[in-house]
């Protein structure tokens, strides 16, 4: 019985550049703007551990804006690494890597393995280990075209891995690159296709015909949550035996959404975002934990919490350092909590607490936007550089423009709402 490894990595996206963090001066900027390279760091590390017999990539390297020399040498850098321990590096250009005039100027270390070009698809043999890769490169960015439907034929008796970039049959959040099917790769014969695009984990088929997006390997902002990494596939006898996930990012991304109860005060509501934040560190093992905390629902807590956005944070972030110090960074704290029941009530009074409640529901953006407009752009011109770092669609800076969000609308609601409770 004949049996070896290889990772299967995608979306690396090294030294992408990372937006809003000049906004929060207490921002672990420098930890977060590092995370792809740990990431390719840990990638080539686990390679090594694992004695795999090759790496496959399949497409953006690196980050389509990124025009650094010392990004392209510290990816050479680390398949050199994988080269002096005789593990061979394979990979496509996706999107990102099209639109690069960087990676394309790149040569491999000798003996590395190769980058599959662009003009068509080409098939890599490795006969030691019963193996053929086929892939093509994305020759510009925008690639609408159905790439799948050339590549070669299988190689009868080998190991075939297709590498491809590609939405599939599309993803939200992600441009519908070289659209495919399931179906029309299950049927085209190989026996692992190797995706990239995704940076979500997602298995579209395991067996006989394997089809998987491992995700990318570092979540890059609040959005990509969760573990991030690559896919180490075991082979026997020319046939797939297992497919695994191993986590490789540096920082962890978390949303926690929690929901506070009527009888929940602003102590216990401290105490529920203590707990979340505690298992969501434990998940996260020894990786900086960049976390977005959402307090939501009608509860007793909410006038304290809303009254003053600014206290309650600081609350939040003193409640996040005493349980990890500077392994937690609090990325946001939203609050979509509402008035407990006994204001629900009074709103239909008829005194002056009742009609001062509907006044306050009745607030529009028409309202409000003239006076908006003009508080948020003072502000935002006051602070140098401050409205490029929140970028044009944060709620402030909409705001300036004229443009009230009903998130802004409904903040400014709470804060009125909370001081009314506070002096009935």
């Amino acid at each position: 019985m004949t049996e070896f490894r290889f990772l299967h990595a995608a979306d690396l996206h090294i030294d992408s550049p990372l937006r809003g963090l000049a906004a929060d001066r207490e921002a672990p900027a420098e930890r977060i703007r590092a995370a792809t390279r740990a990431a390719l760091t840990n990638l080539v590390d686990l390679a090594l551990n694992e004695r795999v017999a090759f790496v496959v990539v399949a497409g953006d390297l690196i980050d389509g804006e990124w025009q650094d020399w010392r990004t392209g040498h510290f990816l050479l850098g680390e398949i050199a690494r994988l080269t002096g321990a005789g593990i061979r590096f394979y990979a496509i250009h996706g999107n990102h890597d099209a639109a690069n005039p960087v990676l394309g100027r790149l040569r491999l270390p000798d003996g590395a393995g190769a980058v599959l070009d662009a003009a068509r698809p080409r098939t890599v043999r490795l006969p030691e280990h019963g193996v053929s890769i086929h892939g093509q490169s994305f020759p510009t960015r925008d690639v609408r075209e159905n790439l799948a439907r050339d590549y070669p034929k299988p190689e009868a008796g080998d190991l075939n891995i297709g590498l491809l970039h590609t939405a599939a049959t599309g993803r939200d959040g992600h441009e519908n690159y070289a659209p495919c099917t399931v179906e029309q790769l299950a049927k085209h014969g190989y026996d692992y296709w190797a995706l990239g695009h995704i940076h979500a984990r997602e298995e579209l088929a395991r067996g006989p015909c394997w089809i998987v997006f491992p995700g990318n390997t570092q979540g890059r902002h609040i959005r990509e949550t969760g573990p991030k990494g690559a896919t180490l596939v075991t082979v026997r006898d020319r046939r797939v035996a297992a497919v695994a996930h191993h986590p490789l990012d540096d920082v962890r991304w978390a949303m926690l959404d929690i929901a506070l109860t009527q009888e929940q005060d602003e102590g216990a509501a401290l105490d529920a975002v203590r707990a979340r934040l505690g298992v969501a560190l434990d998940e996260a093992g020894d990786r900086l934990l960049a976390v977005r905390v959402t307090l939501r629902g009608a509860c007793g807590a909410h006038a304290a919490l809303v009254r003053d956005l600014g206290a309650t944070r600081d609350r939040l972030h003193g409640e996040a350092a005493a349980l990890a110090g500077d392994a937690i960074w609090l990325e946001e704290v939203r609050l979509l909590t509402r008035p407990p029941r006994e204001q629900e009530v009074a709103r239909a009074r008829s005194d002056v607490l009742g009609q001062l409640l509907r006044q306050i529901d009745a607030i529009g953006p028409d309202t409000l936007a003239p006076d908006l407009q003009a508080y948020c752009a003072a502000m935002l011109d006051r602070a140098r550089g401050l409205r490029e770092a929140l970028g044009e669609h944060h709620p402030a800076v909409a705001a300036a423009r004229g443009a009230v969000t009903p998130e802004l609308l409904e903040r400014a609601r709470q804060v009125l709402l909370a001081h009314v409770a506070a002096e009935d």
